[in-house]
């Protein structure tokens, strides 16, 4: 049985050596690899493609050891398994205490805040630009609950950036 993956790594020295150890160690083959640095996102991870082959519970094995090492799987055999979601925020973004709005984001199954850029207007307004990973399908909840979040502090959103 061949699988193949897009997984999310770290641009650092000895992170790629290290995702692909166990996949021998666990009974599966590496077939191809395609190892891309000149595309990373926001955080500088960049995508690996991978194609393994094995038997089921082998490759099973090699997936649960990845969400064991925290290496985050974006595709599995063509299928987006996670999104990004980027949205603004725009006024008293830190007085209105940004971490409670991040931690009520986070809160949210299958969502996870993994970016935040924030802008300080001279004293009296804050935006920030907060990136958000999601299980798919969970996009539409996301955005309710960000919209939820900015009427109660008065925030104005700016939604798919």
């Amino acid at each position: 049985m061949r699988m193949n993956l897009v997984l999310e790594i770290q641009d650092v020295p000895g992170q790629l050596v290290s995702v692909l150890s166990p996949i021998g160690d666990l009974g599966a083959n590496l077939v191809t690899i395609i190892h891309q640095r000149k595309v990373k996102n926001e955080k500088g991870y960049i995508p690996v493609q991978i194609t393994i082959e094995g038997e089921r519970n082998n490759l099973n094995a090699v997936l649960d050891k990845f969400d064991e090492m925290g290496i985050n799987i974006l595709e599995k055999d063509d299928v987006i398994l996670k999104q990004r979601i980027s949205t603004i925020l725009i006024g008293d973004v830190i007085d209105t205490d940004v971490r409670d709005t991040l931690d009520r984001i986070n809160v949210l199954d299958g969502v996870w805040v993994v970016g935040l850029d924030i802008k300080l207007d001279k004293e009296y307004k804050s935006s920030a630009m907060i990136t958000i990973e999601s299980d798919i399908g969970q996009k539409e909840t996301t955005f309710k609950k960000v919209q939820e979040i900015a009427k109660e502090k008065d925030l104005l959103v700016i939604n798919e950036v």
